[in-house]
């Protein structure tokens, strides 16, 4: 590499394939980021080396061996993990095992993504790509990360949403047209769900009404005739219901499709083109047809780093008490706001500045320590303040 380039080669052996590969590492400096947004998005990226300006540094977030595809995290301990006895004792061997399966399949999820790579065309779309692959293969592994998990989500709502600024008026104003078309369709999938909730209630508390042991056997005599008529009608509701919803998820595997291809139809021309496929929106809808893991766009993306989030915070088993929990109860609370869950954003809000509050007060005495935790109480008073409008607004609407 030339004095010019902002990255130096590092050398790592696979440890699933044993190839040596070179990896691309971003040199200190190489790159400025002019702010963060309030789930910590860079918010402006500038490079010292202007042929660089398109790349989002997450490219280089992971490392993909290009012989077998395996990724993971580009940290310390993977450039490492020959001396990392826990990795090599109780993860590898699971994770090759099913790596290697999968690799031996012709058209498996694997092959699909790391065939598509190419850093030099389309970066961004590869950083994508990796980040999918960094999650497929944690979760081979017997105990996943909640919290990785969680942070590899966010990353790619971030890129989603980074690959969103340079778009024109046209596909922004579709993108717009797009998001209330779905945030319908969301609340609509919801209170399906709790409709079919509360009907299996309702037929739990009917049967249990005619068992009552208080009432005469005159009244009970004329109740019987009833009650085999009501079951029959409810349970058949209930079977409707059930047909409902499977075809309720063709629906919804529908519109996912739609959207990805709508989208990048908008965008036009060849540069829209993502290998045979005419956009990168239809070549991850053709990937996700094979595995649920994969995300087509930041709100799918934003969804499932909530989910391993908020299981990262309940088992405790990643996330160190103080400032990581904390920071994980504010992530909670900020992406749930993001996409309108906003009751749950609320709850969030409030355990975070609850125990912000605590840890501050608790280790007063130590400024550094408290440094975080005071920055995210700032921000979880403000944003919790701005999730409180959204949802007295959303709850006049629904009146």
């Amino acid at each position: 590499m030339s004095s010019e380039s902002p990255f130096f080669l590092s050398k790592i052996e696979c440890p699933i394939c044993k190839t040596v590969n070179e990896f691309e590492t971003v040199r200190v400096g190489a790159y400025y980021e002019d702010g963060r947004d309030t789930d910590f998005c860079p918010t402006s990226i500038r490079w010292r080396y202007p042929r660089y300006d398109g790349y989002n540094p997450l490219v280089f977030f992971t490392a993909t061996c290009g012989n077998c595809y395996y990724t993971r995290e580009f940290t310390k301990s993977f450039k490492e993990w020959k001396s990392d006895n826990n990795f090599r004792t109780y993860r590898l061997k699971s994770v090759k095992e099913k790596h290697l399966d999968q690799l031996a399949v012709a058209d498996s999820i694997v092959k699909k993504m790391g065939e598509s790579i190419d850093v030099s065309r389309h970066p961004n779309e590869s950083a994508i790509i990796k980040l999918n692959l960094a999650i497929f293969d944690e979760l081979l592994c017997e105990h996943p990360s909640d919290l990785d998990l969680g942070r590899f989500y966010l990353r790619l709502a971030w890129i989603f949403r980074d690959q969103e600024k340079g778009e024109n008026p046209g596909l922004r104003f579709l993108r717009g047209l797009m998001l209330e078309v779905d945030n319908r369709f969301q609340t609509f999938r919801e209170r399906f769900e709790s409709a079919r909730q509360e009907l299996a209630a309702f037929a739990r508390h009917l049967s249990s009404h005619f068992e009552s042991n208080e009432l005469s056997s005159e009244v009970k005599a004329r109740m019987g005739p009833f009650k085999d008529k009501l079951m029959e009608q409810v349970q058949s509701l209930a079977g409707e219901a059930d047909g409902s919803s499977q075809r309720l998820q063709t629906l919804v595997e529908l519109m996912e499709e739609y959207k990805a291809v709508a989208m990048g139809d908008e965008v036009g021309g060849e540069a829209a083109a993502y290998g045979q496929w005419s956009s990168f929106g239809e070549f991850l809808m053709s990937l996700k047809r094979g595995w649920e893991g994969i995300v087509t766009n930041e709100r799918e993306a934003l969804e499932k780093a909530i989910h391993y989030y908020k299981r990262a915070f309940s088992s405790g088993r990643d996330i160190s008490p103080g400032n990581q929990q904390i920071q994980a109860s504010y992530l909670i609370a900020e992406l749930s706001r993001r996409i309108g869950e906003h009751d749950d954003a609320r709850q969030y809000f409030n355990s975070t500045i609850k125990h912000g509050q605590e840890f501050i007060y608790q280790n007063r005495k130590d400024p550094s320590r408290t440094a975080l935790a005071r920055k995210i109480l700032e921000l979880a008073i403000e944003q919790g303040r701005a999730n409180m409008e959204a949802l007295k607004s959303s709850q006049a609407s629904k009146d």
